[in-house]
């Protein structure tokens, strides 16, 4: 395991470096960022004076190094559009993506898996049918029509929950990770968790809705599989309990394509859930990058693609290394390979 554990992270290294590179051309291939930036009425003077001060009078190859120099110190530059460091402007933007991001995946594997394991066992019946067509309705229905449609339906015009930003005018947190759910009860305030969580379940749900029917259709295949496989066909025969049969054996050995798919779109939805934290009015990583695209802020839109980048090759790590944790053979087959 620890030879498998080494690999993953040294390779982990040289995918990071690619994607950083990756962002670096990007964004510079989009056209000049200054004249973006200032528009075209700028004088020459004012778009000399910003490109030295971006550094962009330099070689691309000499960009390139500083830009590499900077990721090393942590240092992203500063916001044109915020006057701040880019850094901190993630750093209060990220947590509530996260905070959204978690919530909506535990909706996604919890729901999911439910219908694909219900789908599974009662394979060819109503059940099965309906899970089905759930799934199907959740994977083909725009993402941005079903955010407003729960906005306006049971936000704006029901009053089921609140809508718009994190909290209520009217609720005082003071934050201390950022993820106010968690704020709330370090704090113990009951009535702070209560409104945080609310301003959370709607986008949460309407995040939730296309991973939960990718992971239900997951489910149900890998289950259906593994049902079939000899080594369930000898528990059962053993006199095993049906409950246990599915649970302990089939379903564990399931995990692994369920886990692919719940570490992919995890790190989809970390790197910025643009257009439901821009329907929602989210403060999050999705709609600060938007916000800065509109102002063609260069240091706040290479930075946030960055860290998107980051948190899926991150997540996607995590992922490998659980393969690891779940499935011996995926370890032997390393060690047989070397």
């Amino acid at each position: 395991m620890g030879r498998y554990l080494l690999r993953r992270l040294v390779l982990f290294v040289p995918v990071w470096l690619g994607v950083a590179t990756l962002v670096f051309l990007l964004v510079r291939m989009s056209g000049d960022p200054v004249l973006a930036m200032v528009g075209d009425k700028a004088s020459p003077e004012r778009v000399a004076e910003l490109r030295e001060k971006l550094g962009l009078d330099r070689p691309l190859p000499a960009q390139y190094a500083s830009f590499l120099g900077e990721l090393a110190t942590g240092d992203l530059g500063e916001s044109y559009r915020t006057q701040r460091p880019v850094l901190e402007d993630l750093r209060d933007y990220f947590p509530a993506t996260l905070e959204l991001t978690l919530l909506a995946m535990l909706f996604a594997t919890a729901g999911g898996m439910a219908l694909g394991i219900a789908a599974a066992v009662r394979r060819n019946g109503w059940v099965d049918s309906a899970s089905m067509v759930t799934a199907l309705v959740g994977v083909s229905v725009p993402v941005f029509w079903l955010a407003l449609l729960a906005l306006k339906g049971l936000g704006e015009s029901a009053g089921l929950f609140p809508v718009g930003g994190r909290l209520s005018a009217t609720t005082d947190l003071r934050p201390l990770t950022g993820l106010f759910t968690l704020d709330a009860l370090l704090r113990g305030d009951p009535a702070a968790f209560a409104d945080a969580f609310g301003h959370l379940v709607l986008p949460a749900c309407v995040l939730a809705t296309v991973p939960a029917a990718i992971v239900t259709r997951m489910t149900r295949a890998a289950l259906i599989e593994s049902l079939g496989k000899d080594y369930v066909r000898t528990a059962r025969a053993k006199g095993l309990r049906e409950r246990t049969v599915v649970v302990r054996h089939a379903l564990r050995n399931s995990l692994i394509p369920i886990l692919t798919v719940v570490g992919m779109h995890f790190g989809l939805l970390l790197g910025g859930a643009v257009l439901t934290e821009t329907v929602f009015g989210w403060p999050g990583l999705g709609k600060y990058t938007v916000d800065s695209v509109l102002r063609r802020d260069f240091r706040s839109v290479q930075g946030a693609l960055l860290l998107m980048a980051t948190t899926f090759v991150v997540v996607n790590l995590l992922v490998d290394l659980l393969y690891g944790f779940l499935d011996p053979r995926v370890r032997e087959g390393y060690e047989e390979g070397r």
